[in-house]
């Protein structure tokens, strides 16, 4: 499979967050194809800016899962999404994984759809710190103009990611399951990814 790859790098204001072994100094820019790479099904392919695959989700079930599982390249299960729903909202939860094993019972991350009669695809997000379990931090994820495109901000309304979809260098514009993704430094690109797939269930592409 030809592969794809993102854009250059663009400047944004930065935005602290918990640190793992999945972050960086600097902006990171990734290209999301919302298909499996397993003969192109219900799925999410993130490749990197050297065209390299990082992260996936392979659903081989019908598209808006319970349960999914987001991996490295390799196949290790770096999150487990499991979706509740609480009467006119839906909520996942977002548990770290040792393969398909929890880490803990409790959630690293909860994000909760506030649309309810006007299909309004935003969500509320609160994580577990990594230093203190007892607090909370908070995010909001926000559609914005185009079918897949959002942004992510913290509780500061720093933008921390966001998503448009992609363009090619000559300037075309890809189809609408293709993104390019920018993820701000100090930011945890597989809990960024883990949103990512939430937001591709709320969408019903995954």
């Amino acid at each position: 499979m030809a592969k794809v790859h993102a854009l250059p790098q663009v400047d944004s204001s930065s935005c602290s967050t918990s640190t793992n072994s999945y972050i960086s100094s600097k902006p990171e820019t990734f290209t999301i194809w919302m298909k499996s790479l397993v003969m192109q099904t219900n799925g999410c392919t993130v490749y990197n800016e050297n065209g390299e695959v990082v992260y996936r989700v392979d659903n081989y079930d019908k598209k808006g899962s319970n349960k999914v599982y987001l991996m490295d390249l390799k196949g290790n299960v770096l999150f487990t999404i499991l979706r509740r729903k609480l009467f006119f909202f839906r909520q996942w939860r977002g548990y770290k994984s040792d393969g398909l094993k929890l880490r803990n019972q409790e959630p690293y991350f909860q994000a909760k759809s506030t649309e309810i009669f006007q299909g309004n695809l935003s969500c509320r997000i609160t994580v577990r710190s990594s230093e203190a379990p007892d607090q909370r931090c908070h995010y909001k994820l926000e559609s914005l103009a185009g079918k897949l495109a959002f942004k992510i901000t913290n509780s500061n309304g720093e933008i921390v990611a966001e998503a448009k979809r992609k363009q090619s260098s000559s300037g075309v514009l890809l189809g609408d399951d293709v993104l390019t993704l920018v993820v701000e430094p100090h930011v945890d690109h597989s809990f960024i990814i883990g949103l990512v797939t939430v937001y591709g269930l709320m969408h019903h592409k995954l």
